[in-house]
């Protein structure tokens, strides 16, 4: 049976054009709409859809309350009218349109912003139980649900640039690294179970020397067991992250005296093994396989490095100073970087013989300083920018699903937390989180 349906936006366009449509969903009753066909205005908007598809679940169930969709056909989401979409694709109006409708995309919630003392720098949300920070004042921070500091990571006499949660032994203790300005890694443990009353500061087990400038990003291999840096002396290291050096023996940097108490002794350590090639900073590197490493640099190039030979196996340019990169998408295979222009570029390197980017994302008005995948979309990634916003993207539309606009000033560091929230830090000094992200 057809049925026709009117909505607010078509109460002003009496003699809109009405399409016939048929709703599907992969979502689970009670979001499962009748399966017959329907006729709607074709001037409909998704807001539009999105109102048809909350009044057919309030006809089969009254209690049901209203939520934003989102809409595909063809696997393409719909952000115009229907009308310019059919017209914008060539697909025909005379035959029932299937479309397809998704929870929409977007943060439900901002919460309060965590206040730091100066810029926050980097930014680790890949453990739910916290959220760890780096911040112009030297320190790192760890961060509970609630804008709670439980511990303060003391040591480095430069900004922190880079952070990274490393491993956990068991669910008590957990293994961060921070990158700075100061030359050096730190590598960091604590117990992120303990309760405490006000933040606890913690000193660093292992300092690792050896670059010749400021360290720029840090990343651990998936084992936790090596942890790589880029820099801006323009090489990669390779460190190990276990709390002995290579012979297995404690090497004593230093003990303090404070309170009657003697502090336990840092371990220094050395590379192990560098990676040469790139020509300016190396602003930003991933490890998500064993075998390979990713890096952007300033010297407009994406490398992709194989780590037990030392050599880079491929070369991707693309005529921008690059500031961030990221592995993740289909396959856990497409690259996303971003850099000195607006442009959010993403590769797919399993399609040989060219350097062009499969998408560009270009709402941004300035300079892109992050981009993050998550975890477990084939579709969906953030963006930060020093114009101050976050976007948040899904592959099947060149316009973002969420802008945040949390920040006052430059964004400069994001990531997701727990699955279902954004996590960005920027130069009004801030820590904010925006909740309730659908990801499907």
């Amino acid at each position: 049976m057809d049925m026709n349906i009117e909505t607010p936006e078509d109460q002003n366009e009496e003699n809109s054009r009405r399409v016939q449509v048929r709703f599907q969903t992969k979502l689970k009753p009670p979001q499962k709409v009748p399966s017959n066909s329907i006729a709607i205005p074709s001037n409909l908007t998704r807001f539009g859809l999105s109102s048809v598809v909350n009044n057919l679940l309030q006809a089969v169930n009254p209690e049901w309350k209203s939520e934003p969709f989102d809409f595909l056909i063809n696997g393409e989401l719909v952000r115009m009218s229907l009308e310019q979409f059919l017209l914008a694709k060539g697909i025909s109006a005379e035959k029932v349109l299937e479309i397809e409708y998704i929870k929409a995309v977007a943060p439900q919630k901002e919460e309060e912003p965590s206040l730091h003392d100066d810029w926050v720098s980097a930014v680790d949300g890949s453990n739910p139980g916290f959220i760890l920070t780096g911040c112009y004042d030297n320190l790192g921070r760890v961060w509970k649900a609630g804008g709670v500091c439980t511990h303060i990571l003391e040591g480095h006499c430069g900004a922190v640039s880079s952070v990274n949660i490393i491993k956990s032994d068991g669910l008590k203790y957990v293994t961060v690294a921070t990158a700075s300005k100061d030359q050096t890694l730190r590598l960091w443990k604590f117990d992120a179970e303990e309760l405490v009353n006000h933040p606890k500061k913690i000193r660093s087990f292992k300092i690792l020397r050896g670059h010749k400038a400021s360290v720029h990003s840090i990343a651990a291999e998936t084992s936790g067991n090596m942890v790589c840096s880029g820099s801006w002396d323009c090489t990669i290291s390779l460190w190990r992250t276990n709390d002995s050096d290579a012979a297995g023996n404690q090497v004593s940097i230093k003990k303090r005296k404070g309170n009657n108490q003697v502090e336990e002794p840092q371990l220094e350590g050395e590379a192990i093994s560098t990676l040469v090639g790139h020509t300016q900073c190396v602003s930003s590197v991933v490890w998500p396989q064993q075998e390979t490493i990713y890096s952007a640099s300033w010297d407009h190039s994406v490398r992709t490095w194989d780590v037990e030979m030392g050599k880079d196996l491929s070369d991707i340019f693309c005529g921008k100073a690059l500031n961030c990169i990221d592995i993740g998408g289909e396959g856990s295979a497409l690259i996303a970087a971003g850099g000195s222009d607006p442009i959010l570029r993403i590769w797919d390197p399993r399609k040989p013989g060219t350097s062009a980017p499969v998408f560009q994302f270009s709402s941004h008005n300035s300079w892109i300083s992050a981009c993050k995948w998550h975890k477990k979309s084939w579709f969906h990634l953030i963006s930060a920018s020093y114009d101050g916003k976050v976007m948040l993207w899904d592959l099947r539309t060149a316009w973002p699903l969420s802008v945040i606009d949390s920040h006052k000033d430059k964004v400069l560091c994001a990531d997701w937390w727990r699955g279902d929230s954004i996590i960005s830090g920027g130069v009004d000094s801030k820590l904010c989180v925006s909740s309730g992200v659908s990801i499907q």
